[in-house]
């Protein structure tokens, strides 16, 4: 792979090239984190066949420290082999939209959407926000933002689905317990690696003023993209580009992992018929709930882990649900 990007030619498909740079740079980290660790390991052997290693107690705790630290490690590198999906090893594009429950549902939904950038972070994947709706009292309505990073849709296809929120109301004057709703769609950025054909008269294109932040021009001249699938219905919007023609492509660009992926689903539907499997995916299942009163609860409905420590959730920790579900994705 390292010789493709010495090749003369290799920047003339510059969308290739840059999914070639971006997987040798993945590749590299990982074989790095794989010699750092044999390394380590090497020097923790010859530490604990020091004479008197075994008197000092110190030393010893040391050791044991130094020893569960690199089983973490190792445990880590080992979990990268249960992502078996086709496109787990592929960045992803989030999409979240405020269901039923008012402002309180806008407001849910933008604590999501803080949820999951604090976790993209967590993991060292860069994100990049393509919609984004504001509530008319707080919140957001919608937001759509492309996750940047080898194994990001592997990580983070845990969270499509519908979770539920249980709180007092911050906007309710009488403080009463409120439920809200919030819909968040995961789907793998498959950029140029997304082999569909998308024929002109199966969509229909509109053009408007974006309404968010952007750069000069954003938010005067009719820049925004709205994509609509005609025979699924499928609809994608992007308004963020400086350009009416790169809010386009990247529009497209979504549609198209949209269409593989769903490709996929039905590709594993029919797999689970032939087996005799009775479950299917079920798009809008309540999969997770975070309730702040009268306890404080964080359940995912299909692993059943769950956790009390909700702010610690909120603030972007969930790889313990991450890992529940890619287990258990992988029994069904």
């Amino acid at each position: 792979m390292s010789a493709q990007t010495v090749a003369p030619d290799f920047w003339n498909d510059s969308d290739h090239a840059q999914l070639v740079t971006q997987e040798l740079a993945s590749l590299q980290e990982e074989i790095g984190r794989v010699r750092e660790l044999a390394q380590e390991t090497a020097v923790s052997l010859e530490l604990a066949q020091e004479p008197g290693v075994g008197a000092d107690k110190d030393f010893q705790k040391e050791l044991y420290d130094k020893e569960r630290e690199l089983r973490n490690k190792v445990e880590e590198l080992e979990f990268f082999v249960l992502f078996s999906g086709p496109f787990d090893e592929q960045g992803a594009i989030c999409s979240l939209s405020a269901g039923a429950g008012g402002t309180d549902a806008q407001d849910w939904a933008e604590m999501l959407e803080r949820m999951l950038l604090r976790y993209c972070e967590r993991r060292g994947f860069k994100t990049r926000m393509l919609e984004r709706q504001a509530g008319q009292e707080a919140g957001i309505k919608s937001s759509t933002f492309q996750i940047l990073g080898r194994y990001a849709y592997g990580w983070l296809k845990s969270e499509a689905g519908v979770h539920r929120l249980v709180r007092i109301s911050p906007f309710d004057a009488e403080a009463m317990r409120h439920t809200s709703f919030a819909l968040v769609d995961m789907i793998p950025d498959l950029g140029a690696l997304a082999n569909i054909e998308v024929p002109s008269e199966d969509i229909r294109i509109d053009v408007f003023r974006s309404s968010g932040h952007g750069g000069q021009s954003v938010n005067t001249t009719d820049s925004a993209v709205r994509i609509v699938h005609i025979p699924t219905n499928i609809i994608v919007t992007c308004q963020n580009e400086r350009s009416q023609q790169q809010n386009k492509a990247t529009a497209l660009a979504i549609l198209k992992s949209r269409l593989a992926q769903r490709q996929e689903q039905e590709r594993e539907k029919k797999e689970r018929t032939i087996r005799g499997a009775v479950q299917s995916a079920a798009w809008g299942s309540q999969i997770r709930s975070y309730v702040l009163h009268p306890y404080k609860l964080v359940k995912d409905h299909r692993t059943g882990v769950e956790t009390s420590n909700v702010d610690a959730a909120l603030a972007g920790d969930l790889d313990e649900f991450s890992r529940a579900f890619i287990k258990w994705r992988i029994q069904q």
